[in-house]
Formats: C-alpha cells, structure tokens, sequence
C-alpha cells in the first residue's frame, strides 16, 4: 500500500486497539461516557487515538448505545425574532453535552404529527417543540403517537400531562408588568394577541385580565393580530386608534411579543404622532436585542432563556426529574412606558 492509499484508509477501533495494547471494548469504553475504564487504559486510548488521528463511529455506537445523540427541535414560527436566542443557546448546550440539534421546520405540508412520526423512525433521542400553532389534542392522539422517543415543549405549557414543558411564569410575569403599569397610574389597559392557538397567549392574556379585573377594571379590550408579524399589529392597530376617540380608548397596550410592540410603536408614535409614553403606552414580551435600541426603547418582560434551557437539557439527560416547570423572567424597564 502506498502513502496516498494509506492516507486514504479510515482509521478503525481495532486500530487504536493494536497501538495501545487494549482490546477493541476497551477503546469502546474510553470514547463512551459514563463507562467503566481504568484511568490508565483511558489515558493510553486517547493518546493512541490522537497519534493516529482517529475518531469513533457514531453510527457503531449509537448501535451499541441506542443512543443516536440527536435531539429534534420543531419550530413551525421563523418569523418571530424570540426564537433565535432561544435556538443559539439550545444548539450551544446540546454541543456541550455531546448531543446536536437537528431543526424541522414545521410548515402547512409537514405538520407537527408528521414530523414527530418521521423523526422517531430516524431515531432521536428525544424532540423538543418549539413552536406556535400545534396543538394540544394532536398531541394526545396516542395511536399516533406510540414510541420510545421523549417529548418536551419549550417556553410554552403543556396541557398535555406525559409531556413535560419549560416556559416562563406568564402568572408572575403579568403580575409584576400590572403592578407597574398600575403604580405608574395607567387605568385603560389593553391587550394585544398574536397567534389565536397558543397557549402562552391565552396565559399571558388570562393573567393580564385578571390582574385588572381584581383592581376592579374591567372589560380588558383585546385586539387580535393573528400572527407575530410587526406589520399584522400596525394594521390592526391603526384599525383601533382611527376609530376609538382619544378618551376611550386604551392609555396602555400589553403586547404579547415583542414583535407586536414594535409594530405597534410604528403605528402610534411615528404614524399617529401620539406621545410615547404620554398619550399612549406600549409594553413587549420576550425582551429581544432590538427593543432596546434607542429608536424603539421599548419596556418588556424579558424571559430566562438561559435556565429555561438548562431545565430542558437536564430532563433530556436525566440530570433533572422530568415535569412541568414555570421559571421567572424580569421586568425591564425603558421609555415606551
């Protein structure tokens, strides 16, 4: 054999075995985590793999594990800005835990159902939605759903009990923005919504409400975008404000991302030339890069991105007990308010 066909030759376990002195199991359990293995052997595993340039195989070992080391994450919502942070951190975390992302876009031909039936036949380890519209009574539908793979959902509930969630506490978030807008002496509220079957909307909204309802304001006027697009909030916005006259209408509108706010802010302030704050008041959720630029200085609840992944990461790797978890964001406030 000659250098080029040498060069070209995949370097094998047995390979690393015969340069170490150890049996081929042995150069198994070195690159296997959590396995038994003298720190020795390990040591002279590793420096024969490195001498030889020499890297497992997967495949070998996700058959020997019945581990594949990927995790599916659904997203069906690439529009909306939130979800880029969350996905930054998710791939980063799961790159630490030797595990990688593989993203399914969810779309109008490749629904939810069928992308959970597809990704269990490749064999994930377990998948992670991470969207808008699917819905809870798809998911309960257990003749479609038998298998072995784990489901979660991420920042939003799950009403679906066998499958755990990760979300920010809407209940505590609306509490602590109405305690706020209250203190500032706002007493026209609104509510802004985006896509109608989610259900941190419908949290975040109930919650809103209620806040008011029990300081005895009642009848929250709710305007409904439809999506998270900045342009669906303007329209719907503008629809508003040219019909309501100044003194009937809201003096603040809770948006329920921060998209909806900023397009509500176009409307308004650059629109309308109303006063932000003064005339009118807008508040976002999510608290993405862009809202505290200085054109837009927008107030917003931010969420705990970085513990809501953790919390995933730990019940897919069993470092934490699997459940429903609701964590706490923080309320940042800027000039729009």
């Amino acid at each position: 054999m000659d250098d080029s066909e040498s060069a070209m030759k995949r370097v094998t376990g047995a390979d690393v075995a015969r340069a170490a002195g150890v049996s081929k199991w042995t150069v198994n359990r070195a690159f296997t985590p959590g396995a038994s293995i003298k720190p020795e052997s390990r040591e002279r595993v590793l420096a024969a793999a490195a001498e030889l340039g020499y890297r497992p195989n997967l495949l070998a070992r996700s058959l020997a594990t019945n581990r594949t080391m990927q995790v599916a994450v659904l997203v069906d919502d690439f529009k909306n800005p939130a979800k880029l942070p969350f996905l930054e951190r998710l791939s980063e975390r799961l790159q630490g835990e030797g595990m990688v992302m593989v993203l399914i876009n969810i779309n109008k031909r490749h629904d939810h159902i069928d992308a959970i039936m597809d990704i269990d036949q490749r064999q994930v380890d377990a998948a992670i939605l991470f969207g808008t519209d699917f819905k809870d009574l798809q998911l309960q539908n257990g003749e479609r759903l038998k298998s072995q793979m784990p489901l979660y959902v991420l920042a939003r509930h799950s009403n679906v009990v066998s499958i755990p969630s990760v979300s920010c506490d809407s209940e505590v978030a609306m509490s602590e923005i109405c305690d706020y807008l209250w203190q500032k002496g706002y007493r026209r509220p609104g509510f802004m919504t985006g896509p109608k079957t989610l259900s941190t909307a419908l949290g975040r909204r109930c919650n809103f409400i209620k806040c008011w309802a029990d300081r005895g304001i009642e009848n929250v006027p709710v305007l409904s975008a439809g999506s998270y697009e900045s342009t669906a909030a303007a329209t719907v916005l503008r629809t508003y404000l040219s019909t309501v006259g100044p003194e009937e209408r809201v003096d603040v509108l809770m948006c329920e991302n921060d998209a909806l706010a900023m397009g509500a802010l176009g409307i308004a302030r650059d629109e309308l030339g109303l006063s932000v704050p003064g005339e009118f008041a807008i508040v976002g959720f999510d608290d993405i890069e862009l809202v505290s630029n200085p054109c837009f200085d927008i107030t917003s609840y931010r969420q705990p991105i970085d513990e809501m992944v953790e919390a995933v990461i730990g019940m897919i790797s069993g470092s934490m007990p699997q459940g429903s978890i609701a964590l706490r964001g923080e309320l940042k406030i800027r000039n729009s308010t």
